[in-house]
This record gives structure tokens, C-alpha cells and sequence, in this order.
């Protein structure tokens, strides 16, 4: 059994733990709501390179699938049909529609909170280490490009709207210092065994960049809620157990709830990982436990009490979560986050005094006391290596 961090204690040690940006921030051209001179270019409403033809089989996949761009773009996204919804892992399509995620549907998208319950998870089934004391979630620094430049929101269209998650920059092997690459949550990109893939997936660095509150965003620039951009995703990647088990409250499928996006920017040609000045390392072969002082989550919690706009983490010493004896234990942590920050990152410091990430966040409980996220092992790393390989080099 593991002992159980006070609440101060936990919190002191966030300073361990600090996802720092390389870059200067936003650029002056960004600041201004223009792209930079070297961002021309990129994918046009139905999905396009600026030279005018659907990218990487793009064109081939909607029409097998009766897709028609125009159509898509101008609304037929919207026909959740069992017919019409993907759902299997070559049958990702996510074509880019400019101008659909405005301020105002960002800021109005919600939390996905049916995955956020933990479902009949009991101590008694695999190992499972005694409930943590909730850790009160911090506020992270602002400006956001500063302090965790990383950090950002995926936001996502499905048969219940507009909804939002949050997720990290990671660093890519196969496009070194400049990575495409961003780790959430499975259950924010496909539904699980009961649907397919979610629509419309855009991530958005340093969301709210400047921590600012509801009111004081009413009359915001863009800028101001998305200074980096928005970056479409072109190709999503989660596990297998996450599509034929996952669930509304996680299910059996919850150790295996993760997802890589390769994304591209909505308006230009630079990567992300330039655009931000910063990117995670991720760690497939983290010790045990028992040998982990503290893991720290980010994210933007929307259920209430939070709403979504600011950007918190929480940071404890991991106990381990059962939900079945046939499914790898989960790592668990005290924290009060809740529905929105599923997907966001968890972090260590590696060997090397920097951050890495560990997991993400999947599940946990109605009272929000803790949060729950997937051991990644060989399979995640599959996942992700597999999405480093197609595009290595691009």
C-alpha cells in the first residue's frame, strides 16, 4: 500500500514539474490574427493543399465512403447515421472546414462527461491501492506559452455537439524539433464499440493564452483565444482495445485510452512543434510506481465548478487503479479536475531533469476526488510509432 500525500505536500511539488517553452510565443504576425509569412498555404475548406489536391489519399477515402467535400463542409458532417459514421481504424477522415471553430464555439463546446465516470470500478478485482485524498487543481501561469506552451484543447464534433478535451505536444522521432504530433485521449477522437470516429478534430495550443475569465473574454480577439492557430488533425491513431471495448464510462477499454493526432495548421505550413517552441518526450518504459515520487496532470477542466477557459494541473505520488483482472492497472492521482481535462497530459521528470509524459487522462469518479490514466507499454507505443512512421519525414 502507498501512503497518501497531504494535500500541501502534493502540491509543493509542482515545481518538480514545469512544462517550459523554448520559443518567444505567439508571433507578431500571429499577435495581429495574420499568419506568418512562412504559414501560406495549407489545407482550404474542403480539405485541400494550397496546389489543390486532397492530401494523402484524402479524395480516395471520402469517395469510397460516399463523401462528397463540398457537401461535407456545408453540413452533411452532420448526419451521424450508423451508415455514415466510421468507425474502424483505416477509415479516418477529418477534412478541413476553414472557419468552423470560431471563439464562440470553442468557448461553447462541452465536456465529455459521460467518460469521466468511473463506472463499477471495485478494490477487490486486479491490484488496486486505496483512493488518494483529492489534490486541489492549481491554476497554471499565464501566459500559457510560457509556462506550458504544450498544453493545449482538442475540441471535436459528435451526435451529442460540439465537445472538448485537452491535449499535448509530442515530440516526434521520425520529424525531429519539428513535430506534427499531439497525445490525447482515445475516447476524444473515437467513440468506443458503440460508434466511430468523432468529426471536425482540431487541437489549439495555449487555448486562452492569457488566463483571462468569461467576461473578460466576450469581446476578445482570436488571438487572444487561440494565439497559435488551430491545427486539424489529418490522421488519428488510438489503440485497438479502445475500439472494440471502450465505453461511455471508460469500460474495459479505459487502460487502453489513448490516441496520437498528426495535425497541420489550418492556415500555414509550419510545424507545430516550431510554432510553440516546445514539445513533450514520451516515455514507454517508465519505472514502477513505487519508484515514481509524483506525476502532475494538465489540463482545462469544463464540468463544473471550472468552465473550461483555464488551464490547471494537479500533482501527486501514483497509486494504481484495477478495473479488470484482464486489463493492465491503471495509474491514479488525487486531483479535482474534471470532464474537459480528459486527454490532457501526465508527466514525470525523467532521468534527465525534464518532463516527459507518462499517460494521459482517462476516467474518474462523479465527485471528482481523483483522476485516472493508461500505463503506457509496448501497445501505446505501437500507436504512436506507427504514426511517426507514416508521416517520418514530412
Amino acid at each position: 500500500m502507498r501512503s497518501i500525500r497531504p494535500l500541501l505536500a502534493a502540491t509543493g511539488l509542482v515545481a518538480a514539474l514545469a512544462l517550459t517553452a523554448t520559443a518567444c510565443g505567439p508571433s507578431e504576425d500571429n499577435a495581429t490574427g495574420k499568419p506568418a509569412a512562412d504559414s501560406a498555404g495549407g489545407q482550404d475548406a474542403g480539405g485541400q493543399d494550397a496546389g489543390g489536391s486532397l492530401p494523402d489519399g484524402l479524395a480516395e477515402t471520402l469517395k469510397k465512403h460516399g463523401v462528397d467535400p463540398e457537401k461535407w463542409k456545408n453540413g452533411e458532417w452532420k448526419n451521424w447515421d450508423k451508415d455514415k459514421w466510421l468507425r474502424e481504424a483505416k477509415d479516418f477522415v477529418n477534412p478541413v472546414i476553414e472557419g468552423l471553430w470560431k471563439p464562440d464555439r470553442m468557448k461553447s463546446a462541452k465536456d465529455p462527461a459521460k467518460t469521466m465516470a468511473a463506472g463499477d470500478v471495485s478494490g477487490d478485482r486486479g491490484v488496486t491501492d486505496p483512493e488518494p485524498a483529492p489534490v486541489r487543481a492549481e491554476r497554471e501561469k499565464t501566459p500559457y506559452h510560457s509556462y506550458a506552451a504544450s498544453v493545449g484543447k482538442v475540441f471535436f464534433d459528435s451526435p451529442e455537439g460540439s465537445m472538448v478535451c485537452s491535449g499535448t505536444v509530442v515530440k516526434d522521432p521520425g520529424n525531429p524539433g519539428r513535430s506534427n504530433l499531439v497525445w490525447t485521449a482515445g475516447h476524444c477522437v473515437h467513440a468506443g464499440s458503440k460508434g466511430g470516429w468523432y468529426r471536425n478534430i482540431v487541437f489549439v495550443p495555449a487555448y486562452n493564452d492569457k488566463g483571462k475569465s468569461a467576461a473578460a473574454l466576450e469581446n476578445a480577439q482570436p488571438q487572444e483565444i487561440a494565439p497559435y492557430g488551430a491545427y486539424w488533425a489529418d490522421w488519428a491513431t488510438t489503440s485497438g482495445e479502445w475500439l472494440a471495448d471502450g465505453g461511455p464510462t471508460g469500460g474495459e477499454g479505459a487502460p487502453y485510452d489513448y490516441a496520437v493526432l498528426h495535425v497541420k495548421p489550418e492556415k500555414g505550413t509550419k510545424s507545430l512543434e516550431e510554432t510553440v517552441g516546445n514539445a513533450l518526450s514520451v516515455d514507454f518504459d517508465a519505472p514502477g510506481i513505487s519508484r515514481i515520487d509524483a506525476m502532475g496532470a494538465w489540463g482545462y477542466p469544463a464540468a463544473p465548478p471550472y468552465d473550461g477557459l483555464i488551464m490547471h494541473k494537479c500533482v501527486d505520488r501514483p497509486g494504481r487503479l484495477s478495473i479488470s483482472p484482464s486489463t493492465p492497472a491503471m495509474y491514479r492521482i488525487g486531483c479535482t479536475m474534471t470532464g474537459g481535462s480528459s486527454g490532457g497530459g501526465w508527466f514525470r521528470k525523467g532521468s534527465d531533469g525534464k518532463s516527459v509524459l507518462v499517460s494521459n487522462t482517462s476516467i474518474g469518479p462523479v465527485t471528482s476526488g481523483w483522476l485516472a490514466g493508461p500505463h503506457l507499454g509496448p501497445g501505446a507505443q505501437d500507436v504512436f510509432t506507427t504514426m511517426s512512421e507514416k508521416f517520418a519525414g514530412h
